[in-house]
């Protein structure tokens, strides 16, 4: 078997079989058909006598196919690939041939050239048909050949989800794959269809039909077509028929082509689509959001950006996009000297061009921050800078204060006196109705920021001033999907481990939104909002963790896996909310943004209890601290904490 392998691996080599051998090849059919159809007309002995006359006039026809087959490239391609383009090439070449081979045996007769009036019109006729089929043949056979000895036994038996353009272009790509790597065995439609029918050669289903085809079929994967993944994504019956089968499902990269040996398109006749394993991320039901990119781009490009919180999920991702604005400089903050670093390292190699400072400092250092603010004089600051997570600030409050409300309000009041244009806050929905001391933090935070925006344009109206002012905004989303710290990353981390997959309650349900998405909205709500409004993203239907859970579980492939119930962590909500359920909401410039209609504070009232919290937050009193935060935010109602004694 080795043998043999070396053997068509050595034939099929491109430079064992170059183009001219298959002219010959063609050629000789073309010759060897001439007397096949003359001896069918003639038989043997007549045939014998006139070998070389019609070997005349075959070389004069032959000078003509070769043109032909120049001017429509039949040789051109790889024999092993061809396809039916390459068949039309082959019949649209022998097409000509015949006309202009006609013309010639006309002339011919009208000239009396005896030696080469041997066929007749009906000959050449059939000569070429004959020719044709073999040319057809010889190709079709090289490739059964080649993708028999060239597939590979673990091939996956392959359904595609999808039957429009974007499926078939899928189907041709997987079946142009060497080694095949999968056996196309029909298509899903998405829409149930009426009648049964066929593409490509195979059939397409519903999706009520394949619990049985499943199994007759004995199928391994599925790969979804391009544009139907949001289709798919939205439906979770289809997901749960798949994962429970056991089949591995695969979602094609948009617009996103390769090629594996570097050839050009002229040498390589079909390319690969990408393929990607979904991950329980790619499966969560959501609708694409599309954001005005192009007017967040007039607004940043050009401009001094500073980012805290650089090295997060959050600011890193804000980090990126944003330089793909090309700013005229950065600056990056965050006390983590090491994903910091990360940072550093990935604007010097994805951004070389672009002025890009990375600072490891805390935000609040208030000396250390007015220095940066004084040389750096950003336009925009995007504040991404926080402690998120629920337990730990439950168990430090002190902390809570001390970075969130303390470091917001130096980099809002710094922002404030060096004339920043626009401060952008990430807030959370935590902050609605809180239940923690994290999100009550956070409410703070935004109460700070709202009010200080009204204060300054107040002050702006009272002295008639046209002096521009910085413009604060807040944007309050849910869950990241792969956030750092987060359910996700946790839930595949025990996987590997072999469990158990701690979830606290079976009841518990998020909202979740890929991080890219959810930085776009951020600088789109950020550049486009005036000052003051808190906007509120739309974050889709809601995730049941216990079904996430298990749904991680059956894409693993892993078995026994125990789901363990824990129990509400202090401050845990079991759902979460955008909005207070006294506010409304009002539309914006975006389906997805809207704009919370939320109490407005006095200025001077706010920066009082803020004083008095942060100095209650340096006694480290945790109950004289949380007292503080629930009587500045009387909605913050603790659950499951030692605080519900101060509710």
């Amino acid at each position: 078997m080795r043998f043999l392998d070396k053997l068509f691996n050595w034939y099929f080599k491109r430079s064992s079989l170059p183009y001219w051998m298959i002219l010959i090849l063609d050629c000789v059919i073309i010759y060897c058909s001439a007397f096949f159809v003359y001896w069918l007309h003639n038989r043997g002995a007549h045939t014998q006598q006139h070998f070389y006359t019609l070997s005349y006039v075959m070389f004069l026809y032959l000078l003509v196919c070769v043109v032909n087959f120049r001017i429509f490239r039949t040789y051109s391609g790889i024999i092993r690939y061809s396809s039916f383009v390459d068949l039309q090439r082959v019949a649209y070449a022998n097409a000509l041939s015949m006309v202009v081979c006609w013309m010639l045996h006309y002339g011919i007769k009208a000239l009396h050239f005896r030696q080469l009036e041997d066929l007749s019109s009906m000959q050449i006729l059939l000569i070429f048909i004959i020719a044709t089929m073999l040319m057809w043949a010889l190709r079709v056979l090289v490739k059964i050949i080649y993708d028999v000895t060239t597939s590979d036994t673990r091939a996956r038996k392959t359904l595609i989800f999808g039957i429009g353009d974007a499926g078939v272009a899928l189907a041709k790509n997987i079946r142009s794959q060497r080694p095949t790597k999968y056996i196309l065995r029909g298509f899903i439609s998405p829409e149930e269809k009426k009648n049964a029918h066929l593409l490509l050669g195979v059939r397409v289903y519903n999706t009520n039909e394949l619990d049985g085809v499943l199994k007759k079929q004995d199928i391994d994967a599925v790969l979804v077509s391009p544009a139907q993944k949001t289709k798919f994504r939205n439906n979770p019956e289809l997901q749960d028929k798949l994962i429970a089968a056991g089949l591995k499902i695969f979602m094609a990269e948009e617009h996103v082509w390769e090629s594996t040996d570097g050839s050009t398109e002229e040498e390589r006749p079909g390319q690969s689509m990408v393929l990607k394993e979904v991950e329980v991320e790619d499966l969560l039901p959501r609708d694409e959001i599309k954001v005005d990119l192009e007017s967040v781009g007039q607004e940043l490009t050009g401009k001094r950006i500073l980012i805290t919180g650089s090295a997060g999920s959050i600011g890193s991702e804000i980090v990126r996009q944003v330089a793909q604005f090309r700013p005229a400089a950065m600056m990056l903050i965050d006390q983590a000297e090491t994903p910091e670093h990360d940072i550093r390292l990935m604007m010097q190699r994805q951004f070389p061009d672009i002025k890009a400072e990375t600072v490891v400092t805390s935000i609040c250092n208030p000396i250390r921050m007015d220095c940066l603010f004084n040389d750096f004089r950003p336009d925009y600051v995007f504040h991404a800078a926080a402690y998120k997570h629920v337990p730990m600030m439950e168990d430090n409050p002190g902390e809570a204060v001390h970075n969130n409300v303390y470091g917001t309000r130096i980099i809002a009041d710094l922002s404030a006196k060096y004339g920043v244009k626009k401060f952008v806050m990430v807030s959370t929905d935590k902050a609605v109705n809180p239940t923690n001391v994290m999100g009550c933090s956070k409410r703070i935070c935004e109460i700070y920021v709202q009010s200080l925006d009204r204060h300054l344009k107040m002050q702006k109206w009272q002295k008639k001033s046209d002096e521009e002012i910085t413009q604060f905004v807040t944007t309050r989303f849910g869950n990241v999907l792969g956030s750092n710290g987060s359910v996700i990353p946790l839930f595949r981390e025990q996987i590997k481990q072999g469990g158990p997959v701690t979830v606290t309650d079976p009841n518990i349900i998020r909202f979740f939104m890929l991080i890219p998405e959810a930085c776009k909205l951020v600088l789109e709500a950020g550049t486009k909002g005036n000052g003051g409004e808190i906007f509120v993203f739309d974050m889709g239907k809601p995730v049941r963790i216990a079904d996430l859970a298990k749904r991680m579980i059956r894409l693993s492939g892993a078995k026994n896996i125990e789901i363990k119930y824990t129990g509400l962590r202090p401050g845990e909500k079991l759902y979460e909310e955008v909005l207070n359920e006294l506010e409304g909401t009002k539309p914006t410039f975006h389906q997805k943004i809207r704009i919370a209609s939320v109490r407005e504070y006095d200025y001077d009232e706010v920066c009082r209890d803020i004083d008095e919290l942060i100095d209650l937050g340096h006694s480290y009193d945790d109950m004289a601290i949380v007292r503080k935060m629930k009587q500045i935010v009387p909605e913050f109602k603790s659950n499951n904490s030692k605080y519900e004694v101060l509710d």
